[in-house]
């Protein structure tokens, strides 16, 4: 099975002793979000993980417990942007990241990375000709160490607009012509460009449209088929072909404080999150209560153990 951690939060950012601190126990447990008294124990052991999954923006602070993740397989999806501090509060420099991103692909390879530049924005100081520019000049710092940068425009979910309230959407016009040119740069230096949950307006000038968290990306990570099984698909929509479930983090818990953030409703709740959290605790905010019902997660591996040699 697959263990996602980057879905409601950034944990590698955040909290990289609690995750060490969880793998070396053994499992994990993780409220539900619209139900919080409903919990779930996962194993996190790699008799059943095949593959955990990381959504950083910042994935320097865990390069120190690596080790703790040998024998599992991982995919790191890191989400590196231009943007500045009234966007992105506090997120490191792009070169900061940069340099964290190379240093972990030499670790785990290059299918086990992708990168993210995501969400676009377009604006006064944010122009298709400034994204253009930025995205070749980090193009070429990131050649070789990923063959995969996924895109998405912002989505304005009602916590955007309360939190980006001058964010507007991406014309069409402005997503064609950045797509067009993302695939053009991406093609000079072997990286593939994956709209996410975008449908397929920029596959005409070849970007993938099959998605970005897919079984076939976690397949390449391995080196191996994975059989999974139906009810594992958890998909956002229609369109999107991603593998999203078995999530260990939680909501309101990133210290970035992105504006175009759409798992933080609240930075004074984040806050007083962040102050409950107990790097020895099995939950990642607080700890057990006695009216918690506890569901012991169904986990096997999704390993096809047959030899494949197309990889």
């Amino acid at each position: 099975m697959i263990i996602q951690t980057g879905m409601r939060t950034d944990i590698p950012a955040f909290y990289p002793k609690w995750l060490f601190n969880r793998i070396k126990a053994g499992y994990v447990m993780v409220r539900n979000p619209y139900n919080p008294s409903q919990v779930t124990r996962y194993v996190l052991s790699p008799d059943v993980v095949d593959l955990i999954c990381f959504c950083t923006k910042n994935p320097a602070p865990f390069l120190p417990y690596m080790d703790v993740l040998g024998e599992f397989g991982q995919y790191w999806f890191v989400t590196i942007t231009p943007y500045g501090k009234d966007i992105e509060p506090n997120v490191p420099d792009k070169v900061k990241v940069m340099e964290s991103f190379k240093c972990l692909s030499e670790l785990v390879g290059v299918d086990s990375m992708g990168w993210r530049y995501d969400p676009i924005l377009v604006d006064e100081a944010h122009s298709v000709d400034w994204h253009i520019s930025q995205f070749q000049e980090m193009a070429a710092i990131l050649a070789g160490y990923t063959r995969t940068c996924v895109i998405s425009f912002i989505d304005l979910y009602k916590k955007v607009e309360r939190n980006f309230p001058e964010a507007r959407a991406v014309y069409q016009g402005d997503r064609l012509r950045l797509g067009k040119a993302f695939v053009d740069i991406g093609a000079k230096y072997g990286i593939i460009i994956r709209p996410c949950n975008e449908g397929d307006e920029l596959a005409s000038y070849g970007a993938d449209c099959s998605g970005c968290m897919t079984v076939r990306t976690y397949e390449k990570a391995l080196k191996a088929r994975l059989n999974v099984p139906k009810m594992g698909k958890n998909q956002r929509n229609g369109e999107c072909a991603c593998l999203l479930g078995s999530d260990i983090g939680a909501y309101d818990t990133c210290g970035h404080f992105c504006r175009y953030c759409y798992a933080n409703s609240d930075t004074s709740l984040v806050r007083r999150n962040m102050k409950l959290h107990d790097p020895s605790s099995p939950f990642l905010v607080g700890h057990g209560q006695p009216e918690d019902i506890i569901h012991i997660a169904e986990q096997k591996s999704w390993l096809d153990r047959q030899i494949r040699l197309d990889f």
